[in-house]
């Protein structure tokens, strides 16, 4: 989707030598040695899923104007298309898993509901970690012995190590998963969202695109987000007014064109309903919090 977005640097999963199944494996200790210039405390826009784990040491990580804690235990999984910054990782170690969209089998239900940053106890973590390791073996032998190379075998260490990474709430969910068809009608809403968020505002649009009612896409939404495709669709659609409020010098009016409203003043209602503030006030206090942090 076409934003504007000038100060959100765009990271293309672009793997290592050696690396050519779709999955690698780096340290924080990695991350800093390769970026001297400090570009990670800067907004940046990954096409890969990034799961990192913290085993020492602390800092800070924000995703999507949600800023967290980083110490021994703290899982971040980055999903693609997240605006985020690795804000202060300069004590932090553990292991980042890159991986590209698809690489995880069966992934909507698991993306969809985890957290971006929790906590895992020293028993989870070491489980965790054991699963990385065994992750690291393989990859090393695909590269060392590519007639050994198994995609498949990746692929499924790679799930195994993020159902033992999960939080235990949905590791250990009494509920039954949601079935194929309603993870697949939620993939297609989801992905018409991303598209079209600034063009379509009612989820009535995306059913007619789509050849499901509008109760279906509620319904699979509900499943997968715990909230209404409404709900669902507003949020997507104040995030990306918010990229813009953040991350560009585009004035309200230009936001509001950008984001498909017929007015500046629809806009603002909107905007004021879903963050409780208009649009310039809400930029004019992220500016000052991120000027007194330094950023």
């Amino acid at each position: 989707m076409k934003n504007g977005h000038r100060a959100v640097r765009e990271l293309p999963y672009s793997p290592a030598v050696g690396s050519p199944h779709g999955v690698e494996v780096l340290s924080f200790a990695a991350l800093r040695s390769m970026d001297a210039q400090r570009r990670r405390v800067l907004p940046q826009r990954p096409a890969f899923h990034v799961l990192a784990l913290v085993t020492s040491g602390s800092g800070n990580h924000e995703a999507d104007f949600r800023s967290s804690p980083l110490a021994e235990g703290s899982a971040v999984w980055i999903r693609p298309g997240m605006v985020h910054r690795w804000s202060d990782v300069e004590d932090c170690d553990g292991p980042l898993v890159l991986f590209r969209p698809g690489f995880l089998p069966d992934s909507t239900a698991l993306e969809a509901l985890a957290p971006t940053c929790w906590h895992l106890d020293k028993t989870r973590l070491g489980l965790a970690l054991y699963a990385v390791e065994h992750l690291c073996r393989e990859h090393a032998t695909a590269a060392r012995l590519p007639h050994l190379a198994s995609p498949a075998l990746l692929s499924h260490l790679l799930a195994a190590l993020v159902l033992r990474a999960l939080p235990d709430q949905l590791a250990q969910r009494d509920s039954p998963p949601p079935d194929n068809r309603t993870k697949d009608v939620f993939r297609a809403y989801q992905a018409a969202v991303e598209e079209h968020c600034t063009d379509w505002h009612q989820v009535a649009d995306y059913a007619t695109a789509l050849g499901y009612g509008v109760r279906t896409l509620t319904r699979a939404t509900r499943a997968l987000k715990g909230m209404g495709a409404k709900t669902y669709l507003d949020q997507r659609i104040l995030l990306e007014a918010k990229r813009l409020l953040a991350h560009t010098d585009v004035p309200v009016e230009g936001c509001a064109r950008r984001l498909g409203f017929r007015d500046v003043a629809n806009f603002t209602t909107f905007f004021r309903r879903q963050a409780g503030v208009p649009p310039a006030a809400w930029r004019t206090a992220y500016a000052a919090t991120h000027t007194a942090r330094g950023v």
